[in-house]
């Protein structure tokens, strides 16, 4: 079966075609700025070349069906007609407490994601709208939903919850989420086949560190905590987010400066991370790299207070869970950049971990970067949330068909 994933964003839609059963990708895809002066369409098909062409994309509708006449292209199209796509896995941001695994898309479980959107305001309304689309487009394919924050479902209270009124709990939901579960759950599947040992018998931690950025703890198979919370601005310091800060910051810059806690907030948002840390130099970390390999001074300082959010993490839910088996890093940063995890795992020599510095600097494959010994082994793992949401888009809809 060949599924169609579809992750809409405010003004884009990604979307790949897999081949449930061989696993490969058989085109991938972009449309950018829709609703824009200058939308184009970018299309890879499998063993072409990458096609760009400008096309104008009024809303998400009109770009689902720019994609859809992509794929059954007579030159470059992946499928000669639509009936050769199978389902639709939709990624969504935020399910709230309603979704632990992936649903079968129906008009209640739209409305869920809708109420949740206050909690994902950029993201949730545009994944409706995609859905939406292809609903029309392709009436009789089945639709299914893939959120980010499933995978985190696990956690127990005592991870979840903040210490504030529960009532704000009780009556809001007002709690820890977390996000990224779709690379999360990948990765940790992943490694337990690197490793050779079940899932159910493995303590990991997994480092997504991209732009936007997300460690879990996951204890059998299961994620015991996370550290976005309820939104993505909790956690690590990214790549222009603050991380976790003092709350009361928000009132203090508010009043010096005359601002709103919205103002304020999207300050923490869009301007923070190692974008404010280096006085703006870049959010990019291969630009922060290359200034901190030349001895660059707000580059250093950026890099390092970014370290040190991430080695502060992994040591506290190694502590968590009471000693951890392995240390997965993945995501662009993660997956990219031999000279953060180096200086990461420099300063866990107290785990007995020493790095293979040839395994290290290895690209595009999962290995394992760290040299036999008593410490937890640290593995390099390319992540495919793509994969993942075909995966279980596919086990869903082939389980409702028997």
């Amino acid at each position: 079966m060949n599924i169609l994933v579809i992750n809409c964003g405010s003004s884009s839609v990604k979307f790949q075609l897999i081949d449930s059963e061989s696993e490969k990708r058989i085109a991938k895809g972009l449309c950018e700025r829709i609703g824009i002066e200058g939308s184009r369409l970018i299309y890879t098909p499998a063993g072409g070349k990458k096609l760009t062409a400008e096309v104008k994309m009024a809303d998400h509708r009109e770009a689902i069906a720019v994609v859809l006449k992509a794929l059954t292209d007579p030159q470059n199209g992946a499928v000669k007609d639509l009936s050769e796509i199978g389902a639709v896995g939709h990624r969504i941001v935020h399910g709230g407490e309603n979704f632990s695994k992936a649903t079968l898309i129906t008009d209640e479980v739209k409305k869920a994601i809708a109420d949740c959107s206050d909690l994902a305001p950029l993201h949730n309304p545009a994944n409706l709208v995609g859905i939406e689309a292809c609903e029309a487009l392709m009436p009789s394919v089945p639709m299914v939903a893939v959120f980010d924050t499933a995978f985190h479902q696990t956690m127990p209270e005592e991870s979840y919850l903040y210490a504030i009124p529960y009532r704000y709990y009780r009556d809001y939901r007002v709690r820890r989420y977390g996000f990224h579960g779709t690379s999360h759950e990948y990765v940790s599947s992943r490694a337990a086949v690197v490793l050779g040992r079940p899932l159910e018998e493995l303590k990991l931690i997994v480092c997504h560190l991209g732009n936007g950025a997300s460690i879990s703890a996951v204890k059998y198979g299961k994620c015991v905590d996370t550290s976005m919370g309820l939104t993505p601005l909790e956690g690590l310091v990214m790549g222009t987010r603050s991380g976790d800060i003092d709350p009361a910051i928000v009132e203090f810059i508010a009043n010096k400066e005359g601002k709103s806690a919205g103002e304020v907030l999207r300050m923490l948002n869009k301007e923070s991370g190692v974008y404010g840390l280096s006085d703006g130099f870049s959010s990019d970390f291969r630009d922060l790299e290359d200034a901190y390999e030349a001895g660059n001074e707000n580059a250093k300082r950026a890099m390092e207070v970014y370290i040190h959010s991430v080695i502060k993490y992994i040591g506290a839910y190694t502590a968590e869970m009471n000693g951890v088996d392995a240390i997965c890093f993945t995501a662009g940063v993660g997956e990219n950049s031999p000279i953060i995890r180096d200086r990461i795992l420099h300063h866990l020599a107290y785990m007995h971990i020493v790095i293979d510095e040839v395994e290290n600097h290895k690209r595009g494959e999962a290995v394992v970067i760290s040299m036999p010994g008593p410490g937890p082994k640290v593995l390099v793992i390319p992540t495919n949330e793509e994969l993942s949401i075909a995966r279980q888009t596919f086990a869903l809809v082939a389980g409702e068909k028997k």
